[in-house]
């Protein structure tokens, strides 16, 4: 009898911000890696998540959304979608199936053709008011319709991508789930809890940085982080009357933060201004944006 056709490759998930890329990305995992808010542009890096089955692996990598901006940062995301896309042995192009299909994702389509990557289109969002069933261009591929949020059409998704996957052994350990440190993903869900709790334009002039990951005690971790922001009249923000604020922040990040490493977590955050933090690319790369 002939032993199973092993599959492996990198798919990569691309498409505007608030597509639901991340809300797919931890639907296919069945748990979470990538931090979502209801606030477009919360993915700023490639975060990679790794899915073993018994005869495939795949190893997806989320991204920022496509940005229309000269920022320093929005430059420093969108040459993060364009490395991922180059790399990439097939892609997921999510579409809010709100939204609909436009520019964006006609170039994208044209690029990812040009290199002779397999592509799967999404239309997303598909249990949400406003998701139109038609209306589709006739010159767009046609879509497999999906609810990340619900797991609708998610499973038959699966069964798309493995089917276009090389034939190829296991690209990473069986145990392995991201390259990504734990210090990188904790200063995530404290950049994530800070989006959920903060108002204005707060949260996309805000990073996180992670001063200390300890785990010499077996039964606590200990993790001080700095909240980054760029001018002065933002710390009051942060911090809030008698501290409010920054104390909701740090309690749904240390019970998120509990959740990753299964153990007690002691949480210290601090408020620190760095001016042009966000125009600076060395900054940003030391940040994980790169």
């Amino acid at each position: 009898m002939n032993e199973p056709v092993h599959r492996a490759g990198v798919v990569a998930l691309l498409g505007r911000p608030n597509a639901g890329k991340s809300t797919l990305l931890n639907r296919l995992l069945g748990w979470k890696l990538a931090i979502v808010t209801a606030k477009p542009q919360t993915t700023r890096s490639r975060l990679l998540g790794i899915l073993t089955l018994p005869h495939a692996q795949v190893a997806f990598v989320d991204t920022p959304g496509l940005h229309e901006s000269s920022k320093p940062l929005n430059v420093a995301l969108n040459e993060i979608v364009d490395g991922v896309a180059d790399g990439c042995d097939a892609a997921l192009l999510l579409v809010d199936g709100r939204v609909g299909w436009g520019q964006p994702e006609t170039a994208l389509v044209a690029r990812l053709q040009e290199k002779g990557r397999p592509l799967v289109v999404v239309a997303n969002k598909s249990d949400l008011p406003g998701a139109a069933d038609d209306g589709w261009p006739e010159d767009a591929p046609e879509p497999m319709r999906t609810s990340a949020l619900t797991g609708a059409g998610v499973p038959a998704l699966l069964e798309k991508i493995l089917a276009i996957l090389p034939k190829s052994p296991q690209l990473y350990p069986p145990d392995e789930l991201s390259d990504r440190p734990l210090r990188f993903l904790g200063a995530e869900l404290v950049r994530e809890a800070a989006f959920e709790v903060l108002q204005q334009e707060i949260p996309y002039s805000l990073a996180v940085e992670v001063e200390e990951w300890d785990e010499k005690r077996p039964d606590l971790v200990r993790v001080r982080a700095n909240l980054l922001i760029e001018r002065t009249s933002q710390k009051q923000i942060v911090i809030g009357r008698n501290g409010r604020v920054i104390k909701e922040i740090g309690t749904r990040a240390r019970r998120q933060l509990e959740i990753l490493v299964d153990l007690k977590v002691h949480l210290e955050l601090w408020v620190k201004v760095e001016p042009k933090w966000s125009s600076r690319p060395k900054r940003l790369k030391s940040l994980g944006y790169s």
